[in-house]
């Protein structure tokens, strides 16, 4: 009768019957509550069956612990608060979801741009900083999801305590429209990273990546010009058009102070990897954590990798997909694509007080 006692208190809050098993006049529960995850845990780490991409969906169910799928059982305090409750909201039996879990919050910072330009490096490097967490996936919220609402968008972010940052990434806010005006909405008070790269060596990288994905895409030069002839530069193509960051920077400098902005170097990124952190963690007011102990330089990837952290066999280098060797182009188009961007980069320049070293 001990055990049978020991479940009741569950079965009075409402978990289901068909939960337990009858044996020798004793009710034993068939498996541990926790693994029962597929409704609770969807529920718990998915907003209440919102949808999410599918890499996110997994990220949600490895993340999650017996005891926060445990706590979504009837009679339970959700640990996912609503954008009307406070963080540090008590739950009647005076444990604090914010104390325990953190809370999640929107981001103070996100990393805007630009695709092919050393986004992903850079948060990766940010993630070593404890008082730093984010997205792993890029959200696309400002561009692709806006209309899922500012809720789910939150729901996405990991959850911090007192004094941490929560940071996003997705490269296609810079160039998206719309993008300043949403997240103006969202927070004037945010701090936006740009990390830009040589435009011209930004477009081959991107029509690199896309090269692997589709090995019939025409060359990098039909796609470069309109008209071959004449060298009119096609600026529909967003390889092309992506690389032209003043008119960019233009449409978010409408919303936002460029003293809002941090504008990081792709190419010292790779070349002086703790300066460049130096930086960012200045612009986000964090300690120097992250410093030139943390990386080594890898020789065949051709860019900088983080050392192996304690425990771990190995160091910590980005994916297959960065690095990839570039195919030759004629020195005649690089020279045509470089002109067109030199006046552009100018002003680009200009705008933001720092010379990129691109011309």
């Amino acid at each position: 009768m001990a055990l049978f006692n020991c479940v009741m208190p569950l079965l009075n809050k409402g978990v289901c019957l068909s939960n337990f098993i009858k044996k020798d006049e004793i009710w034993i529960l068939k498996r541990p509550v926790y693994d029962q995850q597929t409704s609770f845990l969807q529920k718990l780490q998915l907003n209440d069956g919102l949808d999410l991409p599918p890499q996110q969906q997994s990220d949600a169910r490895k993340s999650s612990s017996p005891g926060s799928v445990v706590r979504e059982l009837p009679g339970f305090h959700s640990g996912n608060s609503r954008l009307q409750e406070k963080d540090n909201e008590q739950r009647p039996d005076n444990i604090s979801i914010a104390n325990n879990f953190g809370s999640k919050k929107f981001p103070q910072t996100i990393i805007i741009g630009v695709k092919k330009g050393g986004t992903r490096a850079l948060l990766e490097f940010l993630r070593i900083h404890p008082d730093v967490r984010a997205v792993g996936a890029e959200p696309h919220f400002f561009d692709r999801f806006y209309d899922k609402g500012l809720e789910w968008y939150r729901n996405l972010m990991p959850r911090t305590l007192e004094g941490q940052i929560t940071m996003e990434k997705t490269p296609s806010y810079f160039v998206t429209k719309e993008a300043p005006r949403r997240l103006f909405d969202l927070s004037r008070h945010i701090k936006l990273i740009v990390v830009v790269r040589d435009p011209v060596t930004r477009a081959v990288s991107d029509y690199t990546q896309t090269l692997s994905k589709q090995p019939g895409l025409p060359s990098f030069q039909s796609l470069t010009f309109r008209n071959s002839t004449t060298g009119l530069i096609d600026t529909s193509w967003s390889a092309v058009r992506i690389g032209i960051y003043a008119k960019h920077l233009e449409n978010w400098l409408q919303y936002f102070p460029l003293s809002r902005f941090l504008f990081v170097s792709g190419e010292r990124l790779v070349t002086d990897p703790a300066g460049e952190m130096g930086r960012v963690q200045d612009f986000l007011g964090l300690k120097r954590v992250v410093t030139a102990k943390h990386f080594y330089f890898n020789q065949t990837k051709g860019f900088p990798c983080l050392k192996k952290p304690e425990g771990s066999s190995r160091p910590r280098c980005l994916g297959k997909s960065k690095g990839r060797p570039h195919p030759q182009i004629s020195p005649e188009v690089l020279l045509r694509l470089r002109e067109f961007y030199r006046p552009f980069n100018m002003k680009f320049y200009q705008m933001t007080g720092q010379d990129f070293g691109w011309d």
